[in-house]
């Protein structure tokens, strides 16, 4: 489990093929300072797992289902990536409730940048905007941060937009994301929930109740 909260931008350093999948290493001296065999970290928002390491570097598998539904499926040494390590259970909770499980990518279709601040609006498929509200929470690219604004239900191409502040855009990867380019969202989990509840529930068949061909 994560925050949202990044310690430090890491560094591809080596991507190799792994089966059908890849195995990625990562150079992450804060990272790795007091992790073991099996820890978890997030990279930009995908929780992985150290397989083996060393002073200053990481290495983790990353299979084909993480690849097709994550922007890790591209990348190359030398690639900068957001890093953060498992929250501790006696720690603060300062972002929101991150999984590391991706659910898909978004694009990046607007920039504005403000005084001290960069408005940042990021286009996403209809599936997941059903499930961002405004001054909710949302990570992009394993970051912790509140939705400023959202797209209308009825419009054709689903968006929201993020507002970056100094910190973020100097500690993050955010800060030099262009108009195009893909970043890992993950929404938020009571949302998810709630959507999945309501697949399961009619007016007509409360919880327990007969179905056709089946018994109680």
């Amino acid at each position: 489990m994560f925050t949202g909260i990044i310690e430090e931008i890491g560094s591809v350093t080596a991507v190799e093929s792994s089966g059908d999948g890849v195995r990625l290493t990562v150079r992450a001296p804060l990272a790795v300072s007091d992790a073991s065999h099996g820890d978890s970290i997030a990279v930009s928002g995908v929780c992985l797992t150290v397989i083996e390491q060393g002073a200053d570097w990481f290495t983790a598998d990353v299979m084909r289902q993480t690849l097709d539904m994550s922007t890790l499926a591209g990348i190359a040494p030398g690639a900068e990536v957001n890093i953060e390590r498992a929250t501790a259970a006696h720690g603060r909770l300062g972002g929101h409730i991150v999984q590391g499980h991706i659910d898909g990518t978004g694009t990046v279709s607007d920039v504005r940048p403000g005084d001290k601040w960069q408005v940042v609006r990021i286009e996403l498929p209809r599936a997941l905007a059903a499930l961002i509200v405004d001054k909710g929470s949302i990570s992009v690219d394993g970051v912790s941060l509140t939705v400023s604004s959202v797209s209308a239900a009825t419009e054709e191409t689903q968006w929201f937009e993020i507002s970056l502040i100094p910190e973020t855009l100097t500690a993050t990867t955010l800060g030099s994301r262009a108009i195009g380019e893909a970043v890992n969202l993950e929404t938020d989990i009571l949302a998810r929930h709630v959507q999945r509840l309501l697949t399961f529930s009619t007016p007509s068949a409360p919880i327990g109740a007969r179905t056709e061909g089946g018994s109680r």
